[in-house]
């Protein structure tokens, strides 16, 4: 990596900045930093199926080849990726069959396959477990099998990203023992960001600390050790015990890195200084209340299924600490939801004294707005706050998450510690009397650990009661009053951290193994400083002076126009309420015999017909009283001359589809009498789809545009075979003008007329299909070229006339005379209009559909449709 740089879109900061490192063959990279600092960033511009859209500078060099210049049947081969959640990278069923994948889409023959699946089966003990499903595996061995599988193709370079921030201690320790010996058995290259550094940087041969984007230092663990704890970087409070304890105690002899070499240490500094005794271990606050007490819980997910728990039983007392720990997939996260009271269990009782808040292990179960700033608000909504206290708990939370450069990102933007963070933001505004947190600590770095725990000795001296999941040993150690082993769904023991860690031998700190026979109940890196008469950090201290929040920043989707004339709202109310009368009236007329009789329309009919157009206009009335030149996004905005102007794409396929389209259905009902209406589907299909393949030849969309336009159009024939009890009562029209506005015209036609293609498997395929593909096509193709040509604005009114109108002008202006076209023994003027005058209320029926499933769905599936854009290089 030369001089790399890289910018996320629409962020004013790079997230890597003049970032160069070389890695040789055969070394053990381990990549750190504080959380945010632009890792995973970093890893994944080196695999790029997985790189982020941004702009990119500087170079990456694979064996002396530009990265860019690789094929990908190489790239994937040699360099391969594990990512940091294990179900995330898991693609089939099967062991066996996950094996082998990687392997069948290289295309291997099946004798070598068997050969390396087998041999990477034996190689990590996957034997045992070779035929099982995917979905009975822990998270470990999901973990150890995304491991293997990626090993099975042999790769020369294997880069992780926090693959163990899920996983048990045990689990964890297992997963880096066995990339140790990739490493030293298989000469493999190996490059791994984690926050478990005690078990990391003795397998390392080089580290690089990160800080910012930027390559802070570079050097073997013991080199990298004495240049943070020189410069006094906040990273050092990541470095394993034996440096921290070494770096306390300010001893001249070499820095140790292992347990092994701390141990040694410590025993030579014994023989030099007397080891003073412990310190008494702090007492758990006497006589708080008990304000959640579970008595024999038991539960299951279903009445066929095995207990997950099983006679739970436990206490929590006001202002206590209670750390629960145990293995993946013993039960700790159902149990936590069953004394949330997200679960019910089916034997036992629950007693709740206060409320009740909860930290989930995935944050982003938390995010429902686009920002963080609007989520902090949001968790306050409906609570009886004035704005200016609002303001206060908000701007306190921000200032104690360190959240102040976050405010105006999207969460799901954020690291995975920066989402904690933010999580955590949210369900302290709730001030909740019970704190229920399931794993906090994943992915946080050293230093906000330690303001986590600062956080949570304020909550606890305010009487709040703290039960947490968690993995972190050396965290629980530190300052729980009271720590739990789970395990087979129950508390199988329990006690003060010095009594729970110091005897076991796997579930306890790097302290206690360091010390043990020296100081077998140290059970913290406190404990052992204070014992050998060094100097304990002082714990950081948290903001007093809260400062105001900093203002929103200027972006185009907090664009708000100026509020509409007075003469406007009344035009709008007064043509906005005829149009409903006349829409009211129309669906009063149930009985279609009383518009077309024997001799032909009726004098109702004639009645009916000027009210159409009545409605009609007036519908046009409202559409200019409440529409105004649509505010674009940022991509859209370009130089004033070419605010207004179409790309020559378009401009064909608007020649396309109106020209050569309605030839096409001209032909087949006057030259083929609408019976090979297959083949003038086929046709239409393929005419609709050429300006689609125009895309291609310009600038061959990725798999994941496809893939967008795909679940469009599933989304949209899943709504209408959803509601196929309710005659054209579908979002089939709402769907493709979303389509259009978000996409563009082409796709927008390309979508509504797949929808009408597809979707009529369900519903019969007849010589309708190729006038309903070009009726509903058409839709979608005004909506794309009238928004980008601003005469169609985003917002729900605007689009909900857009959508009535289409329905009834563009939908019915077409349907009606196709089946006049297709039915009527003889065609003249007279038919048409019958044709039309019959069809008007079902048209309503459809413009009421759309205008409903627009106002609800169109915002927040455009916004979606938005930052997917920008997020993935979806735009011009």
């Amino acid at each position: 990596m030369d001089h790399l740089t890289f910018t996320y879109p629409e962020q004013p900061s790079p997230a890597l900045r003049d970032f160069s490192l070389t890695i040789r063959q055969g070394e053990f990279v381990v990549l750190c930093g504080p959380s945010g600092c632009g890792k995973s960033t970093l890893l994944r511009q080196l695999k790029r199926a997985l790189a982020p859209h941004g702009k990119r500078g500087g170079t990456i060099l694979f064996e002396g080849k530009l990265l860019g210049e690789l094929d990908q049947r190489t790239e994937s081969q040699r360099i391969g990726f594990v990512q940091q959640s294990p179900e995330n990278q898991v693609v089939t069923d099967k062991v066996w069959h996950e094996l082998a994948f990687g392997l069948e889409s290289l295309g291997y023959d099946t004798p070598t396959i068997r050969r390396r699946v087998a041999e990477m089966a034996s190689f990590f003990g996957i034997q045992t477990w070779f035929y099982k499903n995917v979905t009975e595996l822990s998270g470990g061995q999901k973990q150890l099998l995304n491991l293997a599988s990626i090993m099975a193709m042999q790769p020369s370079v294997l880069i992780l990203d926090e693959p163990t921030s899920q996983l048990d201690p045990i689990a964890a320790s297992d997963f880096l023992a066995t990339l140790g010996k990739i490493n030293r058995e298989l000469g493999t290259t190996i490059l791994l960001t984690e926050h478990r550094l005690e078990e990391a940087f003795p397998l390392a041969t080089t580290v690089a600390v990160m800080d910012r984007g930027a390559l802070l230092c570079t050097g073997t663990p013991q080199e990298v050790g004495e240049q943070l704890r020189q410069s006094g970087h906040t990273m050092f409070l990541a470095m394993p015990t034996p440096m921290r304890i070494w770096a306390a105690v300010n001893d001249s002899a070499p820095c140790p890195v292992t347990v092994r070499e701390g141990r040694e240490w410590l025993a030579s500094f014994a023989g030099r200084k007397e080891i003073e005794p412990l310190r008494p271990e702090p007492q758990l606050p006497k006589g708080g209340d008990v304000v959640l007490r579970g008595r024999e819980l038991w539960f299951k997910y279903d009445k066929d299924l095995p207990d997950v728990v099983k006679g739970l039983s436990l206490s929590l007392r006001k202002g206590e600490f209670l750390a629960l720990l145990g293995g993946n997939g013993t039960g700790k996260t159902t149990s936590l939801k069953l004394l949330s009271g997200l679960r019910k269990p089916y034997r036992g009782e629950l007693e709740i004294s206060g409320s009740v808040g909860m930290l989930p292990q995935n944050p982003q179960t938390l995010f429902v707005k686009k920002t963080v700033r609007e989520d902090l608000y949001e968790i306050l909504k409906g609570r009886k706050l004035s704005k200016e206290r609002q303001d206060q708990r908000v701007a306190h939370v921000t200032a104690l998450c360190r959240l102040e450069e976050l405010l105006d990102r999207h969460p799901y933007d954020l690291s995975g510690g920066e989402q904690q963070r933010a999580a955590l933001a949210k369900v302290l505004l709730l001030n909740p009397e019970i704190l229920l947190l399931d794993e906090p600590t994943k992915g946080l770095d050293a230093e906000f650990k330690q303001v986590f725990a600062e956080i949570l000795q304020i909550l606890l001296r305010r009487g709040t009661a703290v039960l947490m999941v968690s993995h972190d040993i050396e965290f629980c150690a530190r300052y729980a009053h009271r720590c739990a082993l789970f395990f087979d769904g129950g508390i199988v023991t329990e006690g003060t951290p010095r009594n729970f860690f110091s005897g076991n031998s796997f579930y306890t700190t790097a302290a206690n193994r360091m010390a043990r026979q020296l100081l077998p109940r140290a059970v913290t890196v406190e404990d052992v400083i204070a014992a050998c008469g060094g100097q304990v950090p002082p714990a950081p201290a948290l903001p007093e002076d809260i400062p105001l929040l900093p203002e929103p920043e200027e972006a185009s989707a907090d664009y708000k126009p100026k509020p509409l004339p007075w003469w406007r709202k009344l035009g709008a109310v007064l043509t906005g309420g005829v149009a409903l009368l006349l829409f009211l009236q129309f669906m009063n007329v149930t009985d279609l015999t009383a518009l077309v009789g024997m001799e032909g329309m009726t004098e109702l009919a004639s009645d009916q017909l000027a009210l159409y157009a009545f409605f009609i206009a007036a519908l046009f009335l409202f559409a200019a009283c409440i529409t105004r030149r649509s505010h674009r996004p940022d991509y859209l905005v370009q130089t004033p001359r070419e605010k207004r102007k179409l790309s020559r794409r378009t401009l064909f396929a608007t020649a396309l589809i109106l020209l050569l389209i309605p030839l096409t259905l001209y032909v087949g009902v006057f030259y083929l009498d609408n019976k090979k209406y297959y083949f003038i589907s086929l046709m239409v299909l393929l005419e609709c789809m050429a300006p689609f393949f125009l895309i291609f030849e310009g600038r061959k969309p990725k798999a994941r545009e496809l893939v967008i336009i795909a679940v469009l159009c599933a989304i949209a024939i899943a709504g209408r075979a959803a509601l196929f009890m309710l005659p054209q009562f579908k979002p089939v029209i709402a769907m493709t003008i979303i389509s259009g506005v978000a996409f563009g015209g082409e796709t927008g036609f390309l979508v509504g007329a797949m929808t009408m293609l597809a979707s009529n498997v369900m519903f019969s395929q007849g010589p309708w299909t190729p006038w309903q593909m070009f009726a509903v096509g058409i839709i979608g193709f005004f909506a794309g070229v009238l928004f980008r040509k601003g005469w169609l604005r985003r917002s729900r009114g605007a689009l909900c006339v857009f959508g009535a109108l289409s329905a009834i002008l563009i939908y019915g202006g077409i349907m009606n005379p196709a089946s006049a076209l297709m039915w009527a023994p003889e065609l003249n003027w007279k038919v048409i209009l019958t044709y039309y005058v019959t069809g008007f209320p079902f048209d309503c029926i459809q413009a009421a559909a759309t205008w409903l499933f627009l106002w609800f769905a169109a915002e927040p599936m455009l916004e979606k449709l938005d930052r997917i854009k920008v997020k993935y290089g979806l735009v011009e």
